[in-house]
This record gives structure tokens, sequence and C-alpha cells, in this order.
């Protein structure tokens, strides 16, 4: 009972003093409420990146595994990578056999290329040559008209699947399927549209035309080297995967006992242990600017709680004469210091959001707070004025009262 009605007490002590030094009071919650500002947004725009990447990696697709020339990471000789022979569609399959795991598997080809319908063009759009197992494989869904068929592919039909980004811009207010667009300078008939995919690591998705993998090879040329994409019927397949993949790859492509891969299987795990490394040491940088921010307002609340120590000495002095015990002291000005720090946080937490938004706005940098991390900031914000205000607490309850009383 005693404590509760310390608290009770020394918390009205504390906004009476609070509003009796508006000025101070101001300037203090200014300081930390910069820290905790400059933390918040950093965090923020951490916490955006953060989804960002996890969303595209989703894209991606957990059980999704690319067998390609060229690691993801590339970590050693780019030349001894340049000079591996081509994979070939004729080693889908060995991959399809290798486990009873693998659900599809699919060659794909790259190129760019110009698209141009009637009057309207444009350049730089991804064409694929796959074929119509990657449909099962990528995370496209047809919006209207179908997805290429084993039948386009034997027969190499001149068939295009377009990207929503092609839609928007050659077809306004048209329906494309049927309809024949130059691809390359070559005519291809439109059968279906895909849905929007929205961006993958800095690939925009929607800038894509999918083609039957022979009419590529056709129009193309044949030397360029496919991935190969591969479905794995569970995550947790996908290490078991992998292993008899490899084996089955070694033995297709005559790769001799003791020579390593000249191929490379990447997965998307890979790309989140990559970018956990890239950014770790950055986002530990800016974290540690943000705290440093933190730490300086956290002294300044100390120095305004040593000030006022020192004003309120005779005050402190008389309390105690009338039997004001240490504790009640201490809370007191503990309170005082939570209460400025708490204030801080919150203003402070609020401009951290609306920065990180605008930035996010602004830039092509996300931006997501979780409201843990709200609710953290601001009872970080609070911790930091008990610890900042410990000591000028107990130097106000250890004042000699009757030392305290002759004070000016």
């Amino acid at each position: 009972m005693s404590i509760r009605v310390d608290v009770w007490e020394g918390g009205r002590i504390a906004l009476f003093s609070l509003r009796a030094n508006r000025l101070r009071t101001v300037l203090t919650t200014v300081g930390i409420g910069v820290g905790v500002c400059t933390l918040l947004a950093i965090v923020g725009i951490i916490q955006g990146i953060n989804q960002s990447f996890a969303d595209q990696l989703a894209q991606i697709g957990a059980n999704t595994i690319q067998v390609s020339k060229f690691p993801w990471a590339m970590g050693g000789d780019w030349w001894e990578y340049r000079n591996r022979k081509n994979l070939t569609v004729d080693m889908i399959p060995a991959i399809l056999q290798s486990s009873e795991h693998v659900v599809a598997a699919a060659p794909i080809f790259y190129d760019r290329a110009e698209v141009r319908f009637l009057d309207r063009r444009m350049t730089g759009v991804l064409a694929a040559g796959t074929t119509a197992d990657y449909s099962i494989i990528s995370s496209y869904t047809v919006d209207k008209g179908r997805f290429l068929t084993d039948a386009d592919v034997n027969t190499r039909s001149p068939v295009v699947v377009i990207g929503a980004e092609l839609t928007r811009t050659l077809f306004p207010g048209l329906d494309p399927v049927g309809h024949r667009i130059l691809l390359a300078g070559r005519p291809y008939r439109v059968v279906g549209t895909l849905e929007p995919k929205g961006t993958v690591l800095g690939e925009n998705q929607d800038m894509t035309v999918l083609i039957p993998y022979r009419t590529f090879q056709e129009h193309f040329g044949k030397r360029n080297s496919p991935n190969i994409m591969v479905s794995v019927d569970s995550p947790e397949n996908t290490l078991d995967v992998v292993d008899h993949m490899t084996a089955a790859l070694r033995r297709a492509r005559g790769t001799p006992p003791g020579v390593k891969d000249d191929f490379a299987i990447n997965r998307p795990e890979q790309l989140a242990n990559m970018y956990a490394k890239l950014t770790g040491a950055l986002y530990g940088a800016a974290t540690g600017v943000g705290l440093i921010t933190l730490l300086v307002g956290g002294i300044g609340i100390m120095n305004i709680m040593l000030v006022s120590v020192r004003e309120r000495t005779r005050e402190i002095g008389v309390r105690r004469a009338l039997g004001a015990k240490k504790r009640t002291i201490i809370i007191q000005f503990l309170l005082e210091a939570s209460s400025v720090s708490a204030v801080g946080g919150t203003l402070g937490t609020l401009v951290g959001l609306g920065l990180a938004k605008t930035v996010s706005f602004i830039t092509p940098l996300a931006a997501a707070v979780e409201p843990l991390t709200v609710v953290a900031g601001v009872g970080f914000a609070a911790t930091v004025g008990l610890l900042f205000g410990i000591w000028p607490a107990a130097r106000a309850a250890n004042l000699d009262p009757v030392e305290a009383l002759r004070h000016d």
C-alpha cells in the first residue's frame, strides 16, 4: 500500500514539476524524441526492405530449384563458369527421374527484344522460351486465353503469352488474345495474357513474353544455355532432391569422379543468405547510429534531472524533514524522467513512422513497421529515461536533510 501511495504521490509531484518547467520539459522531450524518431525511421526502412525481399523470394517459390551454368552467388572465377559446357534440354529427363519428389522441370531461354503492335512498341522486353510445364513451376497465372502447350513446342508454333505491362501498353482497351504482334521483327499470335506479378529481384515480371522454346531457338539461335527450372513437391524435400539431382546431372554430363560440378544448382535460400551477408553490417551500422542518437537524448535527460535536483534541493530537504522516505524521492524523480522520455518516445515514434513512410513514398525503399516495434520504441524510450534518471534520483534521495534545508 505504501509503495502505491509513493507512486501516486510521486507521479503527481513529477507532473506538477514538469508543468512548472515547460520549456525545459519541451527541450528534453525533443532530445529523446529525435533519438526515437531516428531509430524508428531506420528500423521501419529495414523492416520494409526485409519484408519486400521476403515477398520477392516467395514469388520465386521455396520449393523451386534452378539449374544453370552460372551460380547466383558468383564466388569463383567468372571465366571458369563462362567456359562450362552449356546446359541442354536433353538433361530434363534425367532431372525428372532423379527423385520422386520432383514435380516438374522446364527449360527457359532468355533474350531481350522489341515488341510491336500497330504503331505502339516496347523495347527491352524479356523474351523467354519455355514449355507447358513452366506454368506448374512459375507463379504466373493466366488472365485471358491459355498458356503454352506441348503441341506449341513440338510444332514450333509462333505463339506468345504476354505479361500484364505489355497488355496495358500495347492493347489499351483491347483483348490481346488472337491479335498478332511483332517480336524481334517476327510475327507471333497472342494466345494468352498473364496477371500482374510485379518486380522480382529488380526484374519487372510484367515486361515478359513467353514463347515455345523450340520457336525461341529457331528465331533467336541455339547458342544460349538455358536455365532449367525444377519444382519440388515440398520445401522439406529440397535438399534431398538437390543431392539426387546432382548425381544425375553429373552422369548425364559425363563429369568424372573427383572433378567438381560443371553446373550450378541455385535455391532461394542461397539468395536469402547472400542478402543477409550483404546487408547485415549496413543494418547494424544504421541501427547503431539510431542508438547513439538515443543515448545522446538520455544524457540530456540526466543533465536536466541533475539541474532539477540542484534547483529543488531545499524542497527535497523539507520533504525529508517532514518524513518522506528515500524511496519516495527516488520514485518521484524516476517517474519524472520516465514521463519525459515516454512523451518524447511517443512523439518520436509518430514522426519516425511518418518519416519512414515518406522515404518509401519518394524513393524505391520500402517501409513497414510492425506494431510490436512501435510499442517497443515507446517502452525503450521510457526505459532510457529510467536508466538515465537513476543517478539524479539517487543523488536527490541521498541529500542530507539538514544541509538541504540550508540550501538557498
